[in-house]
């Protein structure tokens, strides 16, 4: 009887498990794209991700060439599983977007998306 129970949990565990962890919001495309050059300018920067993310819990910050960081407004009118913003790129050099998002599993996840700003 105790082996059946534990073969059923383990069982139960097993098929639940990975359905538990694909919610994690997982990047899966950003604009601009990770080690890309792009112009200086205005820039529309696109995120979006494996899951619907809580957009008032997430958050972007732009750290420029000189290291100092600004914090991205989030547009509110974008798909549930996407992230809008814009900055203006005015000094050529690296650039990170820094990014943490709260993912409707109630876990937060982050990451960077690093790029080249050049005034070509």
């Amino acid at each position: 009887m105790a082996i059946d129970r534990i073969v059923v949990a383990a069982l139960f565990g097993f098929l639940f498990a990975p359905a538990c962890a694909s919610a994690h919001a997982i990047l899966m495309r950003s604009e601009p794209a990770a080690g890309s050059g792009v112009p200086l300018g205005k820039m529309v920067m696109s995120f979006r991700y494996n899951s619907r993310i809580d957009r008032a819990r997430s958050q972007l910050t732009l750290t420029r060439p000189d290291h100092s960081q600004a914090v991205l407004k989030i547009s509110a009118d974008s798909p549930a599983d996407l992230l809008q913003t814009s900055a203006e790129l005015s000094v050529p050099g690296a650039y990170v977007v820094h990014w943490q998002v709260l993912s409707v599993d109630g876990h937060i996840t982050r990451g960077d998306v690093p790029f080249t700003a050049t005034d070509r």
